[in-house]
């Protein structure tokens, strides 16, 4: 039986997908349920970027981080109180090291909620230890590809890569639309899947310039980052599924993918 745990990107979109799962919510449980039960998780999320290189933390019981404002007060209610592990920090950090990654240790870092909100879905006793690592900041989606093929023998060893962003994210717009599905969003969201689905990773690293309405879509890259994350962590053999999330707040695609070891 293969026990290689795959690599995802998940789009957790804005906050409030922790309380309204709308479509995605419920195919991201699904998946969930049909993982085999993760050694742990290692999750990349574009809301820790650290400068002078890549951190990673190592909490035993790290806290749930609410680092959002204005929001529903249930919201800042919730807690993912899955344990940390300490252990495996180490590891990684001297795995970054190996790869030639300026690496340390964050004993204070808890988990902000590009991390916990999809982790809900996914993984909702939060009984597995979960992990965080920072993007380095500045960052582009070389620097992210690299970071993941870093990370990539962890799948080997029973960790579950996460990589959670958003595959479009325009804030102006997210706080500003009150009308129906923006067609950009579809034809960048669509582009993005196609790039993947021909296994190309040069395409996607210039998603930039050869995307549609890439700059709308991401006026700033973060929350691309880590869809290039968890493709670095693509291993040979792989197979690319993609879980239609649906289009949150009329410009938020909410897409999810899965780079997984052929049955």
């Amino acid at each position: 039986m293969n026990t290689t745990l795959p690599a995802l990107f998940v789009s957790h979109g804005a906050p409030t997908f922790a309380i309204d799962p709308g479509l995605a919510g419920p195919k991201l449980a699904d998946l969930g349920r049909g993982l085999s039960r993760p050694k742990a998780v290692l999750m990349v999320s574009p809301h820790w970027m650290t400068r002078g290189g890549v951190a990673v933390t190592a909490s035993a019981r790290p806290e749930t981080i609410h680092d959002f404002g204005g929001f529903p007060p249930a919201l800042y209610e919730l807690q993912y109180p899955a344990p940390g592990a300490p252990a495996l920090a180490a590891q990684v950090v001297e795995r970054l090291r190996q790869a030639g990654i300026v690496a340390g240790l964050d004993a204070q870092r808890g988990l902000d909620h590009g991390a916990w909100v999809p982790l809900m879905y996914l993984l909702p006793e939060a009984r597995v230890p979960v992990i965080q690592v920072s993007l380095p900041y500045p960052c582009d989606a070389a620097g992210a590809l690299r970071l993941g093929q870093a990370l990539a023998p962890l799948r080997e060893e029973g960790v579950l890569i996460v990589g959670s962003g958003s595959l479009t994210h325009n804030l102006y717009e997210f706080r500003r639309h009150h009308g129906g599905d923006e067609a950009y969003v579809r034809a960048f969201a669509g582009w993005v899947r196609e790039a993947l689905q021909q296994g190309d990773p040069q395409t996607l690293l210039e998603y930039r310039r050869l995307a549609p309405d890439a700059e709308r879509a991401h006026p700033t890259e973060e929350h691309f980052l880590p869809l290039l994350v968890a493709l670095g962590a693509r291993l040979d053999g792989d197979a690319v599924s993609v879980i239609d999330g649906g289009i949150a707040h009329g410009v938020l695609s909410m897409d999810a993918y899965v780079f997984s070891q052929a049955a």
